[in-house]
């Protein structure tokens, strides 16, 4: 059933709605969020896989799952990342104010829709410069919690930040801060889908609603994640451009590295000349890696965590 979470009207006779799809009508409850910003679009894919499956398989189903594929509709719409003519991020108004103006107004009404819920999967990607393999990002105030959840959920990295880098104005630190245990997903790159990601968080998906006692289908085997504490940022190296010019990757994400080893290059396609090749400052696993070539000074082109973490949990 497709349901209305909150509307509020436009000029020009045009309405701002949110919408859910509810399947179930009892028990435990999950709720899987993604469009919160218009130009990620990996999590398109999963709200379409997930309603496939829950549909082809409702006798399965033993409990509620809600799914909220746009919550900035005009944002997808558009392919921006923050609303529309506001230019404003939502993800930095939450828990919003129902005194407050119409986006603020919308905010709260999205929140007191999750209330009660069980857990929720805010599903989010990199941006058009990055790829990112699946991940689960937590803040360290909440990992004792969600850690273990997490462990469920078919990622490969799980990414305890330290408190200081997490904004209390976003969505997942509102919920979580209320009591709704909310997991927030990086996975692939900016305004596209990848499928390959999409079908193992689905997977994921399925396994923590079996877990929860919601779904009593056949699910398939998960992966065991990775898990970084880096509440001190000392897990993971920065791979930063050391000259601007065009970056041509030579190196896939998820390759596992030795110090040296070549990643990419910086080129100037005027002169043809190789301005710097990039290397591995240092063993690890390389799981961020650049996808929009043109770069600066100083621009991020990859992240590796470092092969003892990674060998941690992985052994």
């Amino acid at each position: 059933m497709i349901e209305s979470i909150v509307k509020a009207e436009l000029p020009v006779d045009e309405v701002l709605e949110i919408k859910k799809h509810r399947l179930g009508d009892s028990g435990k409850r999950i709720c899987v969020v993604t469009g919160i910003h218009g130009d990620e679009l990996e999590g398109q894919y999963v709200a379409y896989e997930l309603s496939r499956r829950v549909k082809e398989n409702m006798q399965n189903l033993n409990g509620i799952v809600d799914i909220y594929p746009a919550m900035n509709p005009f944002g997808i719409d558009s392919i921006t990342r923050g609303i529309p003519a506001f230019d404003l991020d939502m993800n930095r108004i939450f828990p919003g104010n129902d005194h407050g103006d119409m986006n603020e107004y919308m905010a709260a009404e999205i929140i007191k829709d999750m209330m009660g819920a069980d857990l929720c999967l805010d599903i989010h990607a990199s941006n058009i410069f990055l790829t990112e393999i699946p991940q689960i990002r937590i803040n360290e105030l909440h990992k004792e919690r969600l850690v273990p959840i997490a462990s469920k959920a078919n990622v490969d990295l799980i990414w305890v930040h330290g408190a200081s880098t997490v904004l209390e104005s976003t969505f997942a630190y509102s919920l979580n801060s209320a009591g709704v245990p909310t997991l927030v997903v990086e996975m692939g790159v900016g305004m596209r889908i990848t499928k390959e990601y999409g079908d193992q968080l689905t997977d994921g998906i399925l396994f923590l609603m079996k877990d929860m006692g919601i779904w009593n289908g056949l699910v398939d085997d998960i992966r065991k994640p990775v898990i970084s504490y880096d509440e001190d940022g000392w897990d993971v190296y920065y791979l930063n451009a050391p000259v601007s010019g065009v970056f041509i990757k030579d190196t896939d994400h998820g390759t596992l590295l030795k110090t040296g080893d070549h990643i990419g290059r910086i080129v100037n396609p005027m002169s043809g000349e190789l301005l710097a090749e990039i290397k591995a400052p240092a063993e690890g696993w390389l799981f961020t890696i650049r996808e929009y070539p043109i770069v600066e000074e100083g621009s991020l082109m990859g992240r590796i965590l470092k092969q003892e973490v990674y060998d941690r949990w992985r052994s």
